[in-house]
């Protein structure tokens, strides 16, 4: 089994599938769609896995995010300006182009993510349908 194979933690975080099946997709529209950019089904299509399993459960995730953005500022800056010798003002001006851009991919990464540290992959339940 491949890294990015179904089956795999990977392939469900970076596909956006169910954790549980890996069929169906967690988000109504692309990541780099901005109609409906933050909305999530509720339930899994194929398998019937909750995507809600109770109110506040996605905080974990803001978590996750935060951290993630926290270390990739950090190391974005200082690549930036430290190795390529770029102006201060000019590498954040790119950090904040950056973030302005994928945020909506950063967000649902982080519920992704979050959702396969709760739920594993059940080879049966992908076999199943509806």
């Amino acid at each position: 089994m491949g890294l990015f194979s179904k089956g795999s933690k990977a392939y469900s975080i970076f596909e956006f599938k169910c954790p549980t099946c890996h069929s169906s997709d967690l988000f109504y529209t692309g990541s780099f769609s901005f109609k409906r950019s933050f909305d999530m089904k509720t339930r899994c299509d194929h398998c019937g896995q909750n995507f809600m399993p109770e109110p506040g459960f996605y905080y974990g995730a803001m978590f996750i995010s935060y951290i993630f953005m926290g270390w990739f500022s950090i190391a974005f800056i200082a690549i930036f300006h430290w190795i390529l010798g770029w102006s201060t003002m000019t590498a954040f001006a790119l950090l904040i182009a950056f973030c302005a851009i994928f945020f909506v991919y950063i967000f649902r990464l982080a519920r992704a993510i979050w959702l396969n540290i709760n739920f594993r992959y059940n080879a049966s339940k992908a076999i199943k349908s509806k």
